[in-house]
Order: C-alpha cells, then sequence, then structure tokens
C-alpha cells in the first residue's frame, strides 16, 4: 500500500479526490475507493463491469485498460455514484473569502445543500488534518467519505444519493491528532433535543408577506408605535407546534392590540433550561416545534395579522458541548484561546474571539440569515454589555491594545452588525441588551443599535414599587431619575422575563397589600410604563399580572384571566394600553426628543407623578398619577383649557372601584388611590 493510501486510510490526506476515483496511469486508469464493509466492489465504465481488489480496511482499487470517462461502482450487488468523480461545488473565489473571513453570506456557500443527485457538503476547520462527513446515506461510517481541503481549512464534499432529511455530522481529524464529531456550524435543521446531529434540508416555504415587508421599509419606527410582547414559546401554551402557534399566538397578539413579539431564542440549543440562551446552532431554528419551514410558515401568518417578529440572538457566548463549537478543529476556533477572554466566569460558556475575521463573519451571516432567509423584523441582542467589556465580572483581565478595559473587536463587530442590517435588511430593527452607561449605543457614530433596553428604567421604577406606598416619597428620586437622561438614547422599556424569575418574584408578588392593591399596583406600573417615553415590552404573563414566578416548564396560567375578575382586568387594562398608545400620536411620535415631554408633577409627599406627552402634529396626552394608598379628591395639575379622561387605572372592567373624572377643567381632578388617569384635551 502507497503512503498516501495509508494516508488516506489514517485519514489526514486533504485531497482524498487525487486519490480516489478514476484517475490517468499512463495509457490506463487506475481506480480506488473506499467501501468499508463491502465484500465484492466491481467499477462499471464503458458498459463493462472490471473487479477491484481489496487491499484491506474497506479499500479498493484496480487498474482498468484504457481510458473510461464515466463510472460507477457495483458494491455487493448495489450500484453507487462515486463521490470522487465530481468537481467541487464551491468556487475557489468563495473558498478564499471565506478562509480571509471577507464572505459577506455563509449560509450560501458552507453547511449541506441539495444539489441534482445529492447533497454538496462544506465546513470551514483550518487546523484539521483531516475532516470526513458521515450519516444517514453511509450508516454513519464516515470512513468512506473523507473530504478535501479546498485550501485554507475550507473542507468540501458532494455525496450522491443524499437528500433532504438526511442527519449527518462531520468527524474533525484535530490539530492535536485526535477525532472529534462535531455538528454542523452552518446546520440549517437539526434532530430534536437531546439528539444533535445535524439535518439536510431544502426550503419549499413561498412568502405570502411582500406588502407587509414594502410597510416596514417605508416606516420610521422611531416615531412609530412599538409596543412588544416577549414570548417563551416553550411555556406559552406547551405541545403547540409552530403552525399551531402561528394561528392561537397570532389571534392573541391581535386581540391584545401588541405591534411585535419578540421570541426567546429558538436558535437550536441541547438544554431547555437554558430558554435558548446556551445556542449551538446558530441557523437552525429549534426542532422541538417544527421544522425551518414551519418556522417560515409561522412568521409569514403573523406578518399577515400586522405583527412584526423579533428573535432573542446571543452572540455573546455559546456552550462548551464537545460536539458543537468547543474546540471544533482540535483548537480553539470559534471561542477565544485565552481564558481571560474566551470563558465566561458567571455562565460557564466560551466567548466568541471576534478578532478573528472569520469568527465575526460567522456571526455576521447567522444574523443576516435570520433576517432574510426567515423575513423576521428584528434581532434583540443579548448580553451587550459582556462583550463590550474586557473586565466584565472579572478579577483578571486581559486590557486592549491601549491598555484600557474595552473589547474593540467586540465594537468593532456591532458596528458592521448594525450597519450590514441597515444596508440589507430595510426597515429590520436591531435591539441592544445593554445594561451600562456605554455611550452611544443607538447613535449612528457610536454602536449604531435602532433601540436599547432602558435597564436604568426597568431598576429603578421597580424598585420605587417595591415599596409600601406610605413609605414610596423615600424612593421617589428613582421613579424620577429617568427623566434626566430618556432622550439620551432610543430607549425600550423592558418587563422582560428576567424581571419575573431567580427569586424576584412575579410583578404581582412586588406589590404590598392584598390581592386588591397588588392588582391596583400592577395597572398602574404598567399605565404609567405605556405613557412613558419610550417604546414598550412586555413579558407574557405579565398581562395578566400572572402571580407567580414564570416556570419554563410549565404552561402560563391561562385560567386565571377566565376565572379571576382581577386578572382578567388588567389583561382588559393592558388591550385598552395598547389600543390607546397605537392610534395617539403624542405616546410614540416625539419618543427620543424632549420636545415631546413636560413635567407637570413631581410630588414625594403625595406620591404623585404627572407629565405631559406631546406628539408631532401637536397633540398631546397627561399622565398623572397617584402612587400613594390613599386617594386624592381635589388635586390639582398645572392644565388649562378642559380635558378628558381617556383612562383611568380604577375602572370597574380593570378590578378597580369605579372613580372617574369624566372633563377636568383648571387642572382640578380626582386621583384615586394607587390609579393611573390619561387626560386629553378636548
Amino acid at each position: 500500500m502507497t503512503t498516501l493510501e495509508d494516508s488516506l486510510l489514517v485519514g489526514d490526506h486533504p485531497n482524498p479526490h487525487a486519490v480516489l476515483g478514476a484517475h490517468p496511469a499512463g495509457p490506463d486508469t487506475v481506480v480506488h475507493t473506499l467501501q468499508p464493509g463491502a465484500t465484492t466492489v466491481h467499477v462499471l465504465a464503458d458498459g463493462q463491469a472490471f473487479p477491484l481488489e481489496p487491499l484491506g480496511h474497506g479499500l479498493f482499487a484496480a487498474v482498468i485498460p484504457g481510458r473510461i470517462h464515466d463510472h460507477r461502482f457495483l458494491v455487493d450487488g448495489q450500484v453507487r455514484d462515486d463521490p470522487y468523480r465530481h468537481p467541487p461545488t464551491l468556487s475557489e473565489v468563495d473558498a478564499a473569502l471565506i478562509a480571509r473571513g471577507e464572505h459577506p453570506r455563509l449560509w450560501e456557500v458552507l453547511g449541506a445543500h441539495p444539489r441534482d443527485g445529492g447533497v454538496a457538503f462544506a465546513v470551514w476547520a483550518p487546523s484539521a488534518r483531516g475532516v470526513r462527513v458521515a450519516g444517514d446515506f453511509d450508516d454513519w461510517s464516515g470512513r468512506g467519505t473523507p473530504m478535501r481541503d479546498l485550501g485554507d481549512g475550507v473542507w468540501e464534499l458532494f455525496i450522491p444519493g443524499a437528500t433532504p432529511g438526511c442527519r449527518y455530522k462531520f468527524r474533525v481529524l484535530g490539530a492535536d491528532g485526535t477525532w472529534h464529531e462535531h455538528a454542523d456550524p452552518l446546520a440549517f435543521a437539526t434532530e430534536v433535543p437531546p439528539a444533535n446531529a445535524s439535518v439536510v434540508t431544502t426550503s419549499h416555504h413561498h412568502w405570502q408577506d411582500s406588502d407587509w415587508l414594502a410597510r416596514r421599509a417605508a416606516t420610521d419606527w422611531t416615531t412609530a408605535p412599538i409596543s412588544i410582547h416577549e414570548v417563551h414559546l416553550g411555556s406559552w401554551r406547551p405541545g403547540l407546534s409552530y403552525q399551531d402557534l402561528a394561528v392561537e399566538l397570532g389571534d392573541y397578539l391581535v386581540d391584545m392590540g401588541f405591534t411585535h413579539v419578540e421570541l426567546l431564542p429558538l436558535t437550536e440549543h441541547p438544554f431547555s433550561g437554558s430558554w435558548g440562551y446556551q445556542t449551538t446552532s446558530y441557523f437552525a431554528p429549534t426542532a422541538r416545534f417544527g421544522t425551518p419551514d414551519d418556522f417560515r410558515f409561522l412568521v409569514d401568518h403573523l406578518h399577515s395579522l400586522g405583527i412584526g417578529v423579533i428573535l432573542d440572538w446571543v452572540p455573546a457566548h455559546f456552550p462548551r458541548d464537545a460536539w458543537a463549537l468547543a474546540r471544533f478543529d482540535g483548537t480553539p476556533l470559534y471561542e477565544h484561546a485565552d481564558p481571560r477572554r474566551g470563558e465566561h466566569p458567571d455562565w460557564g460558556t466560551l466567548i466568541f474571539d471576534l478578532g478573528r475575521p472569520q469568527v465575526s463573519a460567522f456571526l455576521l451571516s447567522s444574523a443576516l440569515y435570520w433576517l432574510e432567509e426567515f423575513h423576521l423584523d428584528g434581532l434583540r441582542v443579548d448580553a451587550v454589555a459582556s462583550m463590550l467589556y474586557l473586565d466584565y465580572s472579572r478579577t483578571e483581565w486581559l486590557p486592549n491594545a491601549h491598555g484600557g478595559r474595552e473589547n474593540l473587536e467586540a465594537v468593532a463587530f456591532l458596528r458592521s452588525l448594525n450597519a450590514a442590517v441597515r444596508d440589507r435588511v430595510p426597515g429590520a430593527l436591531v435591539f441592544a441588551e445593554e445594561s451600562t452607561t456605554w455611550p452611544g449605543v443607538t447613535a449612528d457614530d457610536g454602536l449604531g443599535f435602532d433601540f436599547k433596553w432602558n435597564m436604568g428604567w426597568m431598576h429603578d421604577t421597580l424598585h420605587y414599587f417595591h415599596h409600601d406606598p406610605l413609605h414610596r416619597a423615600q424612593a421617589h428620586a428613582a421613579l424620577t431619575h429617568t427623566f434626566d437622561y430618556a432622550w439620551g438614547e432610543r430607549y425600550v422599556l423592558p418587563l422582560s422575563h428576567d424581571e419575573v424569575v431567580h427569586g424576584k418574584g412575579s410583578l404581582w408578588q412586588r406589590m404590598p397589600g392584598d390581592d386588591h392593591r397588588k392588582a391596583a399596583g400592577v395597572r398602574a406600573l404598567l399605565a404609567h410604563q405605556w405613557a412613558h417615553p419610550g417604546k414598550q415590552l412586555l413579558f407574557m404573563g405579565n398581562e395578566f399580572a400572572q402571580p407567580w414566578e414564570w416556570n419554563a416548564d410549565e404552561s402560563l396560567p391561562w385560567w386565571l384571566p377566565a376565572e379571576n375578575d382581577l386578572h382578567r382586568g388588567v389583561q382588559r387594562l393592558v388591550t385598552d394600553l395598547n389600543a390607546i398608545y397605537r392610534t395617539t400620536p403624542a405616546l410614540h411620535t416625539l419618543d427620543h426628543s424632549p420636545d415631546g415631554f413636560a413635567l407637570l408633577a413631581s410630588d414625594p409627599e403625595s406620591n404623585v407623578l404627572a407629565f405631559r406627552r406631546t406628539g408631532a402634529d401637536g397633540s398631546q396626552l397627561v399622565c398623572a398619577a397617584n402612587f400613594s394608598g390613599i386617594d386624592l379628591p381635589h388635586y390639582r395639575l398645572p392644565l388649562t383649557g378642559t380635558w378628558q379622561e381617556v383612562l383611568t387605572t380604577d375602572r370597574e372592567e380593570y378590578g378597580g372601584q369605579g372613580t372617574t373624572n369624566g372633563l377636568v377643567t383648571s387642572g382640578a381632578l380626582t386621583l384615586p388611590a394607587t390609579t393611573v388617569v390619561w387626560l386629553t384635551p378636548t
């Protein structure tokens, strides 16, 4: 056996196509094939069958007289095509762009792509000594399907006879000399966890949302109403598929009046308890609820109802699962090699090496893939603060080239991400979950995000409401601090899943008093949130004041709003808040300008806060809140003219006492205990 044949069997031959298949040998043709487990093998060429000699370990060879122009193999009586007679399915230009980290659409060249007669597989593993692809098409042997290195670590192989639906993995002979089995980093579909093979897939979905996409592209979302319902699909109503959810969730969102839904991460993840925040497949929607086309159906249907779809996306870190991205080619490839930058101390995960162009290109392609291939309307980028600071949650850290704590590579990546989305996906939005005072998160000359979660507003507001109404005066500054910076960024006001887990208690549990006072507190909080400058986000269950913490393993308690007046009242209030919000320009057209806001009353002793919102069209709405536990029947605001009450959280339909104001003149009005009132000019 030759050295080349030995290398082929060991698995470290970089170009198996140079040995396998049919090759001229003087006037004749030499043929090699790997057929592990086969007993007899013939080559079929020019209408004849020529026997091949077994050389051991599944390798067969023969010298065929003359030149052959096309061939197949007869393996134990079955005809098989030869993968090694096919030319590369990637161009030299694509391979070079991939290797340099400059390919703008990696999903079109890497991964598994059905072609006429088979499937083209390609993967980036620059330090690998060899790569094989194994799957249903070869009984998971992998020994007969070594891939070729097209240059700079881009490995490729066309497998004739492979079809959509086939499961597969890559077997990588790492730089450490050890074989590792990995799922495809560019897998477009996966098995249902805990199984973790990649699945060949192709889309047959015909999109029907061209009108929606055109409207989206023409909308200035900074001045438009955005009311987001954050949803964890697995516990919204357990057991529903993507197609079921399209109908049931879609109808619910329309009934409640939300403009958008934000889905907790659906990028495939093996551990359900991570809620999707430990992603192993950055191009595959989780198979828990159906196929990728089923997910396309969900998005398409929601668009037909006028609902935008935002996906929670996690580029900050990834899990250590040995079958996924970790040490993919036997070296730290996707993760930073230095643990001071490559390991997350809080989450036990690995951190992407954003200074490596190929890794940044991988993540950028992932973001664009979801927006372009699934027509998503936005991405919420998780844990941005952990990306921006090299000393985030660390006692030992590695400074940047200038000796600072800023992660310059992450800054460059986030800027390129936001610029690419803005340029390539008109009307799509990118939201930052960023919890620090990093300047210019939403500035064009800063990080370039469309919106930033206002974590300060969330923290201060919940801190205020946690106080008993009799003692809220001491916390009043927390309630008003937000107005010191409300226009420094374009904000979303989040009452998200993070605020109702890990012992924090639900919104209901945070409110002091008996059930009626708790309900009044939740109603007042939500009406205050909807009137406050900024867009809105509310996690599922909060819209009917779920009385206990969210549990991802259980369904929302849908019986509560069906059977309990207080919880049904909160749900009805949210419906009305959304209806008024969407049709009132004063509440959204100048969200991010101080010209749209005026503070009318900030009264710590009475626990009163009142402000006026003004729209770009000159329309006005006044929000007056009495956060104390006592009625204020003769409170006066500095208002002139006549105003009408368009909403009070004390309505009987919401579970309140039914005190209303009707018309308000000279600013004199009644503010019931723990109540928010909205007024507009007559």
